[in-house]
């Protein structure tokens, strides 16, 4: 196998392993106890998934830059995380604790955000070409989490398949007790963690790099908010930031509310990812067309547009499934474009500590906000012995995604542009949909989810 097939399938296994068990998750934590989920408040799922999200994020840059990069092959590393990562989540299936949830889950992310970054590195470091490499191979990784979030149900929550003409294009009855079920999802992902954790031992031979990190990189990146874009950016990307992790954390409860089975909503989030595909292949162009601030405000005025459809909790069932497909739009044209821009931006010789101190700041600080702001809102928004009034949580979250996109368009200004050292991103803005994809330096994903 050639040293790009083996990538493409290391990143396929890299993201199988989160799609497997993300999109559901929210759904088996807030399902009531009688139909076999564990009954968590909209809260307490929020703090579960919000908190160890923003643990992970914080603590990746220094698990794979400080520690795996200098001192481990790389490979090995991420087949020592992987590990780690399977037991827990194999583990976590088995509790029905919030404390245990919480805390195990802070584990899990611990060990599974510096793998993203991990797979990344190795990708770049073996590919002749990056400009024209990365997108292939990473555009694997997307693919992983749809198959992953597809056999799931057919595995697990289904029998009797039958062929259909609605992705996953198999279905059939549920079995009994479903809701239950779905706790298999983290075995489900602890047993792909087991096989990609084998499979890394047959990925190039990747050695640590002793001096890969300037002391001084990292409090130099800080100076970019200094510049006005870069601050307004930053601001807008945290707002942006709060609701893109509301969407992990009450898109599967909103779509049982609304009659989906629970073996059609990961399928039926699939269709985000979908989009978000064919979105980034035309995001180069999209830039060097429209520039960055209307991408960027498309892509915010796409959350605008979702939350603000989805408040009309009335509307055909299909239409608001097929809305997922904005979520590719939102993805794209928002963070990607975010992450393109800052790797612009950067000084040449700080790039790397540019991108994680963005990344800090929004994937550190987005998670934790979206905890606090969904506790509150779900309080807010249920009544005394009630259910939890949708329109009023999708509507509040498409004001603040109209707040994004308004800042945005009104202050952000391109400082890059006219600048001689456009550098490695500017020139792969001007290079079509590949330089774009392949300008992520971190996958947006991404410690933020496709």
């Amino acid at each position: 196998m050639s040293v790009l097939s083996r990538l493409s399938v290391m990143m396929f296994l890299q993201y199988a392993v989160w799609g497997a068990w993300l999109p559901i998750a929210a759904r088996y934590l807030g399902a009531p106890t009688e139909e076999g989920g564990l009954g968590f408040a909209p809260g307490d799922i929020a703090l579960i998934l919000g908190i160890a999200g923003s643990v992970g994020a914080i603590s990746s840059p220094f698990i794979a830059g400080q520690i795996a990069d200098r001192f481990f092959a790389t490979q090995r590393f991420l087949a020592v995380l992987l590990l780690l990562g399977g037991g827990i989540n194999w583990l976590l299936a088995e509790q029905t604790t919030y404390a245990a949830w919480l805390w195990l889950s802070i584990a899990y992310s611990v060990v599974y955000m510096p793998t993203i970054a991990l797979s990344n590195s190795m990708a770049f470091t073996h590919m002749a070409d990056e400009q024209r490499d990365f997108p292939r191979v990473r555009l694997w990784g997307t693919i992983g989490w749809i198959v992953a979030s597809w056999t799931f149900p057919m595995i697990w929550l289904q029998t009797g398949l039958t062929l259909d003409w609605m992705p996953p294009f198999l279905s059939g009855p549920e079995v009994s007790g479903v809701t239950g079920e779905l706790s298999n999802a983290l075995r489900y992902s602890a047993l792909l963690s087991v096989v990609y954790a084998l499979f890394c031992l047959t990925l190039p031979h990747t050695p640590p790099k002793r001096d890969a990190t300037e002391s001084l990189a990292f409090a130099k990146a800080f100076g970019l908010f200094k510049r006005p874009s870069f601050a307004v950016l930053v601001l807008a990307s945290l707002l942006i930031s709060t609701v893109h992790q509301i969407y992990f954390m009450q898109t599967a409860p909103f779509l049982s509310f609304l009659g989906l089975r629970d073996s059609d909503i990961m399928p039926a989030m699939t269709i985000g990812q979908g989009s978000e595909i064919v979105v980034m292949l035309l995001l180069g162009a999209m830039l060097k067309r429209l520039g960055f601030r209307i991408v960027l405000t498309i892509g915010a005025a796409a959350y605008l547009a979702r939350y603000g459809l989805w408040g009309f909790t009335d509307l055909p069932v299909p239409v608001l499934v097929a809305s997922q497909a904005l979520h590719g739009v939102c993805f794209a044209c928002f963070f990607a474009s975010a992450f393109i821009y800052v790797d612009r931006i950067a000084p040449r010789d700080v790039r790397h500590s540019a991108q994680t101190v963005f990344g800090i700041m929004i994937l550190g600080g987005g998670p934790v906000l979206a905890g606090v702001l969904l506790d509150d809102l779900s309080t807010r928004f249920t009544p005394a012995g009630g259910t939890l009034d949708y329109s009023s949580l999708w509507w509040t979250l498409a004001a603040i995604g109209g707040a994004a996109m308004l800042l945005v368009f009104a202050v952000f200004r391109d400082e890059t542009q006219g600048e001689g050292d456009g550098g490695a991103a500017g020139g792969a803005v001007g290079e079509g949909a590949g330089g774009a994809a392949a300008a992520l330096p971190v996958e947006a994903p991404d410690e933020i989810a496709p």
